[in-house]
């Protein structure tokens, strides 16, 4: 799942907040992507209209993501939802610290993820991790920042980046669905190793992130942070 990023493709090095929400904007992503790859305009015509979820760029939201990790969605909205409950209601970097790890493995959280998630308490708390200055910086420089934290890899970074920072070029390379559905979209025999997903690509960027959610949704895929 944790792949080397990629400085023209999988993570731009401009500060792209761009959001698809606006009807013009998107519109003109789609435009894009069809001209630019027959494969995947088949794709957008099969799957209807872009409907990506976002979730606000907070310390909550990537504490969410690291429960979903590797979890089945249903299973990781529980977890996540009695987290929440014994945090008081809130999820903070001082309401996760005020918990004993016996209390989060209670609510069902690996030993692992509850060594992520308070490690990301911590660094938050201390200034290591600060989202309010994500919006201004790079995608580059906010993968470097995340992955800072125990547990979180360019997966987890990509997937904030896309569905909380709403940047509209991210290519995640290591996510097992979008690697799934290129290898049945384009009939490869065998799943496509970072490079090749960046070739076939080329041509989806400045969208990279729009054209991901097309992949996953291929396979009738959820997709969430």
């Amino acid at each position: 799942m944790k792949t080397a990023a990629k400085k023209q493709t999988s993570a731009t090095k401009t500060p792209a907040a761009i959001s698809p929400s606006p009807e013009s904007s998107c519109e003109a992503a789609l435009a894009h992507l069809r001209a630019a790859d027959p494969v995947l305009g088949a794709i957008i015509q099969r799957v209807g209209p872009y409907a990506m979820q976002y979730h606000e760029p907070t310390f909550r939201a990537l504490v969410r993501s690291i429960v979903f990790q590797q979890l089945h969605g249903k299973a990781a909205r529980t977890i996540f939802d009695r987290l929440v409950q014994k945090a008081g209601g809130e999820i903070t970097p001082d309401s996760i610290l005020k918990l004993r790890p016996t209390q989060m493995r209670a609510v069902g959280l690996s030993k692992q993820k509850l060594t992520y998630i308070r490690d990301l308490a911590r660094k938050t708390r201390d200034g290591i991790v600060e989202f309010d200055k994500f919006p201004n910086m790079t995608d580059e420089e906010i993968i470097a920042e995340l992955t800072q934290v125990k547990g979180i890899g360019q997966w987890t970074a990509h997937m904030f980046l896309m569905f909380a920072l709403k940047r509209q070029n991210i290519l995640p390379t290591g996510d097992y669905g979008v690697r799934s559905a290129m290898r049945k979209a384009y009939g490869m025999k065998v799943m496509p190793k970072p490079r090749t997903m960046e070739r076939l690509a080329k041509g989806w960027h400045p969208y990279c992130s729009v054209a991901s959610w097309y992949m996953w949704r291929s396979l009738d895929v959820p997709v969430e942070l």
